[in-house]
């Protein structure tokens, strides 16, 4: 399979005010159907970074390629053409309540319809079938009709991912999409989010806090402290002396393989400068 670039940020920055940048200089190109995760800690550039990318947020200096157009330099009817095919998953679901799931898996169709339709909630019989096999290839087929204010977290979230399918994405940005669930919806999510990639060679680009989910899970791993991108490479490149300098903090990693118990202790003073 041929390697092509869907999405290139090039000396990316974000300043919102005060001296220090949200965002400094990266630079990092994204394949279709590759599967990126985002580390750091809280305030380390993740969320600014993927904001950027759908231009909720502008960036400050830089530039983003998208499916090979310049997306900081397009207008209104052509930004929204671009984002139809970047979809967002956010942590905290961002459904309409008190509407059903299929009625909130719909609305991934907005942005291809006019205001009215899109007011009046006219969908054509191919989109609604589009949103119930999406709610199936998500386990979701009989909560259709459910209102989501009475669905589980991790059933929230599960809509919240057919609604950014149904966009047709070839990219979609996940913020920390499984930080409000417990380990069991972590994982229910985290597997979901890797089919659809594998199944439909859409790229997905996630923000997470959880280490060991990035490592099983991503073909690829970014780190970022203090804005800069300070590690990019594949999870097995991502050992504990990397991690170490990404948190810049002692990382201990615990493992029991079989009656062997394994402690790995790595200081932050050993490691200055591993990820650089």
């Amino acid at each position: 399979m041929s390697h092509q670039e869907l999405l290139v940020m090039d000396s990316v920055s974000k300043k919102y005010g005060g001296k220090d940048k949200a965002l400094d200089g990266v630079s990092v190109s994204i394949e279709k159907g590759q599967f990126v995760s985002i580390i750091g800690s809280s305030g380390a550039g993740k969320s600014t970074m993927l904001r950027c990318v759908n231009r909720l947020i502008d960036p400050s200096e830089g530039s983003i390629k998208f499916d090979g157009k310049p997306l900081l330099s397009l207008k209104k009817r052509e930004l929204r053409h671009a984002r139809r095919r970047i979809s967002m998953i956010f942590q905290h679901y961002n459904l309409v309540s008190r509407s059903t799931a299929i009625e909130n898996v719909l609305q991934g169709r907005l942005g291809y319809k006019s205001s009215l339709a899109g007011v009046l909630g006219l969908y054509s019989e191919d989109e609604k079938m589009l949103a119930f096999e999406t709610l199936h290839r998500l386990g979701m087929e009989d909560f259709a009709y459910r209102r989501c204010d009475q669905l589980s977290g991790g059933q929230k979230q599960r809509v919240g991912i057919a609604r950014a399918l149904v966009q047709e994405p070839l990219l979609m940005l996940a913020d920390e999409p499984i930080a409000s669930l417990d380990p069991k919806g972590s994982r229910i999510i985290m597997e979901h989010l890797r089919s659809v990639v594998d199944d439909l060679g859409i790229a997905c680009l996630v923000n997470l806090h959880q280490v060991d989910y990035a490592i099983e899970f991503s073909d690829r791993i970014l780190g970022l402290k203090n804005g800069k991108l300070v590690f990019d490479g594949t999870p097995n490149e991502l050992d504990a002396k990397a991690i170490a300098y990404i948190y810049g903090t002692t990382y201990v990693k615990e493992q029991v393989n079989r009656n062997h118990y394994t402690h790995e202790r790595v200081e932050v003073a050993d490691v200055v400068g591993v990820a650089s």
